[in-house]
C-alpha cells in the first residue's frame, strides 16, 4: 500500500483553493445613473393629428385685356404696377377713320331725321285734303273718283312716313354700331385692381385677340387645394382653415371654405376646395403658394 506523504498533501489542497478562488464570479453590481437615464416611456396621449395641403393663391377676377378690333396702337396710359378703377383707359388704338365713318353715320341719321318731319308734315295736309274731300262728297260736290283719289294720296303719304321712320331706325343704328366700333379703340380696365403685364408698345399694330395688358384683381384672395378623396363629405362649406405661405412666414390667416367638387377627380383621386381669406391678406399676393392646414382631420 502506498503511503502518502503529508507535506505534499497540504500543497495540493493550497493549490486547489488558489484554482477554486480564480473560478468564482464577481456578484453583479448595482445599475449606474447613465442607464437608470434611458428613453422614457412613450406618452399614451395621441399626439394632434392634422393634414397640410398646397395650392396657388388666385382672385376672381384676373384677366389678359384683348384687342376687339385690329388697329395701330396709338397712345398708352398705363404700366405695370399701377392701381386702376373699372373703366380707365389703359391705352387707346388709331381711331381716325372710325371717327370718320361714325361722323358720316350721324350727318345722315341727321338728314332723315329731318326728311321724317317733311314727310309727316305732308301727311297731315293730305289728311286734312281727304277729310276736306270727304265732306264735298257728303255734299254732292264732287265725284267718288276724286274722294277716293284724296284717300289713296293719304294712304300713300301714310306708307312713306312708314319707310322713312324704317330708314331712320337703320341710319341711328349704324350710328350706334360705329359708336362701339370707336369704343373699341379705347382700352379700358375691366374691373379695379391693378396692372400686372403690359404686352403692347405704341406703333405697335394689334390684331382682334392679340393681348394688350394683364390686369388682376387684388381682393378678395382665395387658395385653391386638392385634397386627397378620403375628405369627400368631410370638408363643409364654411368650414375655417388656416392658411400660411412660406414666403410670408410671419403671417398666417383663416380663410373660409366656400365651394367644394361634389366628385372626385379620376385621373387623380383628389377633390378640388377653394377657400377665400377672411380679411385682409397682409403680404400675401395672388401667385404665391400658400399651404392649408385642416386640423383634427376625422
Amino acid at each position: 500500500m502506498r503511503i502518502i506523504n503529508p507535506l505534499g498533501f497540504l500543497v495540493l489542497l493550497g493549490m486547489l483553493a488558489v484554482v477554486s478562488g480564480c473560478g468564482e464570479t464577481k456578484p453583479a453590481q448595482a445599475s449606474t445613473p447613465a442607464a437608470s437615464a434611458a428613453a422614457p416611456a412613450p406618452s399614451t396621449q395621441p399626439a394632434e393629428n392634422s393634414f397640410v395641403a398646397s395650392g396657388p393663391v388666385v382672385v376672381e377676377n384676373q384677366v389678359d385685356v384683348a384687342s376687339e378690333r385690329s388697329g395701330v396702337v396709338a397712345k398708352i396710359m398705363a404700366e405695370p404696377g399701377l392701381h386702376v378703377r373699372k373703366g380707365q383707359l389703359l391705352a387707346t388704338l388709331d381711331d381716325r377713320q372710325v371717327v370718320a365713318d361714325r361722323n358720316a353715320a350721324a350727318a345722315k341719321t341727321r338728314s332723315i331725321e329731318a326728311d321724317l318731319k317733311n314727310w309727316e308734315a305732308e301727311a297731315k295736309v293730305l289728311d286734312s285734303d281727304f277729310q276736306r274731300s270727304q265732306k264735298m262728297w257728303d255734299a254732292g260736290l264732287i265725284t267718288q273718283e276724286q274722294l277716293d283719289h284724296a284717300r289713296y294720296k293719304a294712304e300713300s303719304d301714310r306708307w312713306d312716313v312708314q319707310r322713312v321712320r324704317e330708314l331712320l331706325t337703320n341710319a341711328r343704328e349704324t350710328q350706334r354700331s360705329l359708336d362701339l366700333e370707336l369704343e373699341k379703340t379705347r382700352i379700358r380696365a375691366p374691373f379695379n385692381g391693378i396692372v400686372a403685364r403690359r404686352y403692347i408698345r405704341a406703333g405697335q399694330k394689334v390684331a382682334v385677340g392679340d393681348r394688350l395688358f394683364w390686369v388682376t384683381a387684388e381682393s378678395p384672395l382665395r387658395v385653391k387645394f386638392t385634397l386627397p378623396e378620403r375628405f369627400l363629405g368631410r370638408v363643409k362649406m364654411g368650414e375655417q382653415l388656416t392658411v400660411s405661405s412660406p414666403d410670408v412666414a410671419n403671417e398666417h390667416h383663416l380663410a373660409k371654405v366656400i365651394a367644394v367638387s361634389p366628385v372626385v377627380d379620376p385621373s387623380s383621386g383628389t377633390i378640388e376646395v377653394l377657400a377665400e381669406l377672411i380679411g385682409r391678406g397682409g403680404e400675401m399676393r395672388p401667385g404665391m403658394t400658400a399651404s392649408v392646414h385642416i386640423e383634427n382631420p376625422r
